[in-house]
């Protein structure tokens, strides 16, 4: 049985629609704000993971098209903009497969966004922008 990656949810927030209702979504990701600093840091003006983040509430960091979580990396394919929230399908790797993944993102608020996904377990996830 498939579990939620929080590496997937960082999908959702890389294709965000460039509408006046859509942000930036570049940057750290998270779904405890106060886990912050215990999961990122900035070596060279680049975001990164901080050694054990994994172990922390997890998180995400979106680049462009690329998303990186802790145990995978992605790629977005496509998104499809229905009014302020985005389907978004990518390609990811855990090092050892790869797999097409499809999410939705809704704009939840200032820096927060809700990821969805409907199979194979239906899950909603809150993440929260780390300041940076």
């Amino acid at each position: 049985m498939k579990t939620f990656n929080p590496l997937l949810s960082l999908i959702l927030l890389v294709v965000q629609s460039a509408s006046a209702q859509s942000a930036d979504l570049n940057g750290a990701w998270t779904i405890d704000a106060a886990a912050c600093g215990t999961i990122f840091t900035k070596e060279d003006n680049k975001l990164a993971f901080k050694k054990d983040a994994d172990l922390n509430a997890g998180g995400l960091i979106v680049q462009g098209r690329e998303i990186t979580g802790t145990f995978q990396k992605c790629t977005v394919k496509s998104r499809h903009d229905d009014g302020p929230d985005v389907r978004v399908i990518a390609s990811c790797s855990d090092g050892v497969a790869i797999s097409d993944i499809t999410f939705d993102v809704k704009p939840t608020g200032e820096n927060k966004i809700t990821l969805s996904s409907k199979g194979p377990v239906p899950m909603d996830m809150l993440y929260v922008r780390c300041p940076m």
